[in-house]
């Protein structure tokens, strides 16, 4: 199999067409446009599925359950891309990948909107998972495949393409929202399924002519002996799962509450296991081992701060739905429209933390105060909640409280996501590069394998604690992380 240099696939990328970047960069944008489109569309509609009643097209699950399915999805669909990034490394690199990506969810959604209960419910889960786990940290691959490691043009190419996403986050829950509730689920299903279908002819038609050798690369193939022996241990893996499921689903063993506490354990023992693995290891050297160690605070702050992030698709989901006036200031609003707020926040404030830390340069805080700052906005969004769940009684809230909630916790989100990206990359021990990369991804994994079994406890009744002690935990972790900050940045050795 080709193994292509830098300079070789950068030279095949037509350098420019889009807006003064490379051509490609408008394959893979509008590529995950639709695919962000697709899956942030499915997700504003699920919980709402699978809670509502049969007599309403939903699945008439339980609502605590809903949140606990709608957690380990979320959980799922991050720990798969360890699977997408070894098949891209070792089998068939980054673009065949993200078609066959592409493919899966686009089944899973078609799934979906097929009226099938539960068994075409679990069907979709497990195409979306897989999906997502293939094309999601792929396609971010191949556009750095297409900027040269010096390219100026490189993160302002990365910030456009993360526009892209953005977009496409904010359409859907107000086009596949709307359609899903005032017509029915199934066909905003549809339409997330069209979304997805659209996205793989953009990625089709237009990638021969515009990406060139991006993606190609199979950096680490397998050898025919290592091939055989994959197939081998798949197979056997597949046959103990499928009879294990055979055994357990019908006599009652397995659950759905018992693969809510299996995906959690694994949440929290996968990144334990990277940890373990990497400090331990003979190619980690003292100052790397130092750097580790510094990293593993900010990596459990990630972790708080994603499980309350990634609750404004289940919990703040189901507030708007169940407990928020939503005939406001003349305007009929759907439930699902709340989902938009995210990105379209992210929209309007990502430009000014990025002119921010320019301005700032070397006098703008440190990786881990921008983390304390980023938890402490996470733990306000929530306490903030506590007000309407007092006040308003049996009243229905104002929809402000929610949108004041989603921009504290965007704030946040700015605060710790994109720093934690960076100071990955450079805390990462040479020899666990890509693998630390991944090991990012997992905090959001981690969170919402915590999720799981934390949305169990809301309801009506318990939402004034549920808030209340959600929200204080994670203040009180920022303000802890702010205290230790410098010990921190001691065992970074010289990394700011």
């Amino acid at each position: 199999m080709s193994n292509y240099t830098k300079e070789e696939i950068v030279k095949s990328v037509p350098q420019k067409g889009f807006f003064g970047h490379p051509k490609g960069l408008f394959t893979l944008f509008f590529t995950e446009f639709w695919e962000r489109f697709s899956y942030y569309g499915m997700r504003a509609l699920l919980i709402f599925y699978m809670y509502y009643e049969v007599s309403k097209g939903g699945l008439g699950l339980d609502e605590g359950t809903a949140a606990s399915i709608m957690a380990i999805y979320g959980s799922l669909v991050y720990m798969s891309g360890i699977i997408g990034g070894w098949i891209a490394d070792r089998l068939l690199g980054s673009t065949s990948t993200v078609f066959y990506g592409g493919v899966l969810i686009m089944l899973g959604h078609i799934a979906l909107s097929i009226p099938g209960g539960l068994t075409s419910f679990f069907i979709s889960m497990v195409l979306i998972v897989i999906g997502t786990g293939l094309l999601k940290p792929n396609v971010s691959n191949i556009v750095g495949d297409l900027y040269a490691p010096d390219d100026y043009r490189r993160d302002s190419g990365f910030s456009v393409f993360y526009m892209g996403i953005n977009i496409g986050a904010l359409l859907a829950p107000l086009i596949v929202g709307t359609v899903g509730q005032e017509v029915n689920f199934h066909l905003g299903f549809s339409i997330a399924a069209i979304g997805m279908f659209f996205g793989l002819i953009t990625f089709i038609i237009s990638k021969k002519n515009s990406l060139g050798l991006a993606g190609r690369n199979v950096p680490n193939p397998l050898t025919k002996s290592e091939r055989s022996k994959t197939i081998t241990r798949f197979v056997i893996g597949a046959v103990i799962i499928a009879v294990l499921l055979a055994v357990t689903i019908p006599t009652g063993i397995l659950t759905i509450n018992g693969l809510t506490y299996v995906v959690s354990f694994l949440g929290l023992t996968i990144p334990t296991a990277y940890f373990i693995v990497m400090y331990r290891s003979k190619k980690t050297t003292e100052v790397e081992r130092s750097r580790v160690l510094a990293y593993i605070p900010l990596f459990i702050a990630a972790m708080v701060f994603w499980a309350l992030q990634e609750q404004g698709a289940i919990i703040l989901a189901q507030y708007a739905d169940k407990r928020t006036n939503l005939d406001f200031a003349g305007l009929d609003i759907q439930s699902s429209w709340f989902q938009s707020l995210n990105p379209m926040f992210i929209i309007i404030l990502a430009p000014f933390f990025a002119w921010l830390w320019l301005r700032l340069r070397s006098k703008q805080p440190t990786t881990a105060t921008k983390f304390s700052y980023g938890l402490i906005f996470a733990g306000f969004s929530f306490l903030i909640m506590m007000i309407p769940a007092i006040t308003s009684g049996e009243n229905l809230a104002s929809p402000l409280w929610l949108l004041l909630s989603f921009f504290l916790v965007v704030v946040g989100e700015l605060l710790l996501s994109p720093v934690g990206l960076s100071t990955t990359t450079k805390l990462a021990p040479a020899a666990f590069a890509s693998q630390t990369m991944s090991l990012w991804f997992l905090t959001s994994a981690g969170g919402q394998a915590m999720n799981a079994q934390i949305v169990k406890f809301y309801n009506a009744d318990t939402e004034v604690v549920y808030f209340g002690i959600l929200g204080g935990v994670a203040v009180a972790l920022g303000v802890i992380l702010l205290v230790l900050s410098p010990k921190i940045q001691k065992l970074m050795r010289g990394i700011h």
